[in-house]
C-alpha cells in the first residue's frame, strides 16, 4: 500500500466517523458528554453505530456489556433494545461504574427495558450468571476484561449468541504502542489480545470475523 493508498484510508475512517457522529441520538451524545467530564475513553462513532445494528439485526433481546466506564457503547446497545428485553452492565472501577449507573438511570422511566449495572470483577460475576440465557456479550475497557468474558461466554451465550470484544487491534489503551500493528508493542493489552485472537479462532465453538471499525472489532458467534 503506497502513501497515497494510506491517506485515503485516513480520510474514508474521518468520512465514516464525521457521518455516525451525526447519527447518534441524543441519549448517545449525552452518554458521549458524561465519558468527556468524567476523563472516560469514549468508543468511536462507527463502532457505536455497528453495535446498534448488530444487535438490531440479530433481534437481540438479553446483553451484557463488560467495560470500563464504557458509555457510550451501553448507550447504543440500549437503544439497540428498543425498549424491551434486558441489559446487564458490568464494571469493576468506581468511578465508570458510578458513570454507567447515573446513565441507566437517566433511562429507566423512558423504556421499558430491564437495566441493571453491576460493580464487580467480570472473572467473579459472570460465573454467578445463568447459562444459555444471553444472546449478545460486547468486551470493552480494560485487558483484565477480555480473558473471563472469553472464558464464560460458551456457558453464557445461547447458541448462535456473539460476543464482540472492541478495540481488538489494541490501540486504544494507555500504554498502547500501536497495539497490534505493531509487533514490538509489548503493552497488557497488546500481548493479551494477541493470545486472545489466537485462542479463540482456533475453537471450532465458535466462528470469528475481525473488521477494521474504529481500532477493530472481533466478532465471535457461538455456533
Amino acid at each position: 500500500m503506497d502513501k497515497r493508498s494510506y491517506i485515503n484510508h485516513a480520510k474514508a475512517w474521518e468520512c465514516i466517523e464525521d457521518h455516525e457522529a451525526a447519527r447518534e441520538t441524543p441519549f448517545v451524545r449525552h452518554a458521549r458528554t458524561l465519558a468527556q467530564q468524567a476523563q472516560l475513553p469514549a468508543c468511536s462513532a462507527a463502532v457505536g453505530g455497528l453495535l446498534n445494528t448488530y444487535e438490531t439485526l440479530t433481534h437481540a433481546s438479553s446483553v451484557i456489556v463488560i467495560g470500563t466506564g464504557s458509555l457510550v457503547e451501553t448507550a447504543q446497545l440500549v437503544e439497540g433494545l428498543h425498549g424491551e428485553g434486558k441489559l446487564t452492565a458490568v464494571d469493576s472501577s468506581v468511578q465508570g461504574g458510578a458513570q454507567v449507573r447515573m446513565l441507566l438511570k437517566s433511562m429507566e422511566d423512558d423504556t421499558r427495558t430491564t437495566l441493571r449495572m453491576v460493580s464487580a470483577q467480570p472473572g467473579v460475576y459472570l460465573q454467578r450468571l445463568n447459562g444459555a440465557d444471553y444472546d449478545l456479550i460486547v468486551v470493552c475497557g480494560d485487558a483484565s476484561n477480555y480473558e473471563p468474558a472469553y472464558e464464560q461466554a460458551p456457558r453464557l451465550l445461547k447458541h448462535g449468541g456473539t460476543i464482540v470484544f472492541t478495540d481488538a487491534l489494541a490501540m486504544a489503551s494507555p500504554h498502547a504502542k500501536g497495539g497490534l500493528t505493531n509487533p514490538a508493542d509489548r503493552s497488557p493489552k497488546a500481548v493479551m489480545m494477541r493470545g486472545l485472537l489466537d485462542r479463540i479462532e482456533d475453537d471450532e465453538r465458535f466462528v470469528t470475523a475481525l473488521t477494521p471499525a474504529g481500532t477493530g472489532l472481533l466478532i465471535a458467534g457461538y455456533r
